[in-house]
């Protein structure tokens, strides 16, 4: 008897789900930080658009890029390059940025020139992590002490090596 398959085509034609969100699970991080940052002040941020005047070209959302940094910086991918590459590859990158990707200088551009704003919101996302139960903020302390080391390789011993050392232990005792 042939065992028999699902079928399978590349070209197949699917249809996704009217709301994006339903792309993810509805626990996902994602959800999370689009809801935050829906909550934030970004006051300090549209007033630098609102002091241009409406010139030049028209900009991304700013609630776009500040979840896409947010939800980067929480999963550990800091790296503009790496951003503009997951808004094409990763569903939940897909989702913040609302199916559009903004280039690695863009995304660059709008770190350094909103930094001192997006620290506070970065604060803000922290706190509201922790009242929601999903951080817990302590200290973290930092030790500058040097420790002399030598991890040279004919100090480092083997598995074989260190199981001949035990044995002359053990025969001296």
């Amino acid at each position: 008897m042939a065992k028999s398959f699902l079928p399978y085509s590349v070209d197949q034609q699917i249809l996704l789900p009217q709301d994006m969100r339903e792309w993810l699970p509805e626990n996902h991080l994602a959800h999370f930080i689009l809801d935050v940052v829906d909550a934030l002040d970004l006051g300090a941020i549209m007033a630098t658009y609102r002091a241009k005047g409406g010139r030049g070209r028209a900009a991304y959302h700013p609630k776009m890029m500040v979840s896409l940094l947010i939800y980067a910086y929480c999963m550990g991918k800091p790296s503009s390059r790496k951003i503009e590459r997951a808004t094409y590859e990763d569903v939940a990158y897909r989702v913040i940025a609302g199916v559009q990707h903004p280039d690695h200088d863009t995304i660059a551009d709008f770190r350094h020139q909103h930094l001192k704003a997006l620290s506070g919101l970065f604060v803000q996302v922290l706190l509201l992590c922790q009242q929601a139960g999903l951080v817990k903020l302590g200290h973290v302390a930092l030790d500058g002490t040097k420790v002399k080391a030598d991890a040279s390789k004919h100090k480092a011993m083997s598995y074989k090596r260190m199981c001949e050392t035990e044995e002359k232990l053990e025969a001296l005792f």
